[in-house]
């Protein structure tokens, strides 16, 4: 049962470890106090968030676990670890996480721990009869479904559920996304010059001169700072981009009032000899070539689209669905990452599922691991990678 809800925040792409995991499942057999529902979000809360910024998600995910949970005995364990779980473990080889389960004896043996800590956990007052196989499960025995209080009418009062309160919405990068945030976010890549006439006044250069002067004033001008940066964006359009509009929308107007020499251009599922600077598909069309020829290497490329589309659109020739392309779309990407060192893309949809879509982990491949998604912190990282390229998403 409460491997589901550690799968669960995992799938939406917490930062939750195993031994944090196990650590809870310690408490729970410890018995400090988790009688209740409440007690039990309070101590996993505890436990498993590490960043006020992810207790809005947490709280929304713990509501869905509780809905969804089925009111049924807590199936058994296998005795050796699934092999999607060893897959799991082993493409995690080298990370801190990975070295932690490693001195601990391995996955077999915190395997092995975790069907202890099921079969040992639950709180004293839910008795024998409450225990995990013994018929009913361990959250029934937290909900306290057989003492609710009872109110005039004969139906069960509802307790007040303090995940559903939202206490920690604003915190969430994940949803007060706006433009006033975009352009917060976007101001991480600038390249600020002083150019053109003396026109602002050099205060901290004025009082110096002063002071040299014996306090006769000496006035000193410079040029006023402009952000210099360069940025070329790329919107996927129509097909399952159409549900993330607005989003998009809103970064396109954050970007132009952030970057003064902005270009944007179109194109569907993947770039191909053809690109437009129309969002209606397929209008004011621009080659390709013209477009790598024009930009210079200066220029920051930043791709917006969720990338989710047949592979063969990306690895075969005639791949696209909607006109004949004679190089599959992944070499027409090569090209762009070569005339362009600094290339970002950037995807709408959530990140905890980019991995059961083969096209996003070709696109993200191809990128280096500089796909990044569509979220505040995200875009604040793909900033910082623009400017350093070594940064990468790791989420």
């Amino acid at each position: 049962m409460f491997l589901s809800f550690f799968l669960l925040l995992r799938q939406h792409a917490l930062p939750v470890s195993i031994p944090e995991y196990l650590t809870m499942l310690a408490a729970l057999r410890s018995r400090v106090t988790v009688s209740r529902i409440d007690d039990f979000y309070a101590l996993s809360k505890t436990i498993l968030i590490k960043h006020e910024q992810h207790l809005d998600l947490f709280d929304r995910l713990f509501e869905q676990f509780v809905r969804e949970q089925p009111t049924t005995p807590l199936s058994l364990l296998p005795e050796l670890p699934p092999n999607w779980l060893r897959a799991t473990f082993e493409q995690e080889a080298g990370t801190p996480e990975w070295t932690d389960i490693a001195a601990q004896g391995g996955l077999d043996r915190l395997w092995a721990d975790l069907r202890q800590l099921l079969d040992e956990s639950g709180p004293e007052s839910a008795g024998e009869g409450n225990r995990p196989g013994a018929g009913t499960s361990l959250l029934d025995a937290m909900r306290g479904d057989t003492a609710e209080p009872v109110d005039s009418t004969g139906g069960r009062q509802q307790e007040g559920k303090l995940w559903e309160s939202r206490a920690y919405r604003n915190y969430d990068d994940t949803l007060e996304l706006n433009t006033r945030n975009l352009k917060m976010a976007l101001r991480r890549l600038r390249m600020l010059t002083r150019e053109g006439p003396a026109t602002e006044l050099d205060l901290a250069s004025t009082i110096e001169q002063t002071t040299r002067n014996a306090g006769l004033l000496d006035i000193r001008m410079r040029p006023p700072r402009h952000n210099r940066v360069k940025v070329l964006m790329l919107f996927d359009v129509g097909g399952s981009m159409d549900d993330h509009i607005d989003l998009c929308a809103q970064l396109f107007s954050a970007a132009r009032y952030q970057f003064k020499q902005l270009d944007f251009l179109y194109f569907h599922n993947c770039v191909y000899d053809r690109l437009w600077r129309d969002n209606s598909r397929r209008r004011e069309q621009v080659s390709t070539f013209e477009v790598l020829h024009k930009y210079g290497r200066d220029y920051n490329v930043i791709f917006v689209g969720d990338a989710s589309m047949s592979p063969y659109e990306l690895t075969m020739p005639q791949g696209s669905v909607e006109h004949y392309n004679e190089e599959a779309g992944l070499v027409w990407l090569d090209r762009f990452r070569q005339h362009f060192p600094r290339l970002v893309w950037l995807n709408p949809f959530t990140a905890g599922y980019w991995q059961y879509t083969p096209s996003i982990q070709l696109v993200r491949d191809w990128s280096g691991n500089r796909m990044f998604p569509l979220t505040l912190s995200g875009l604040e990282q793909a900033m910082k990678s623009l400017v350093n390229p070594k940064v990468v998403f790791t989420g």
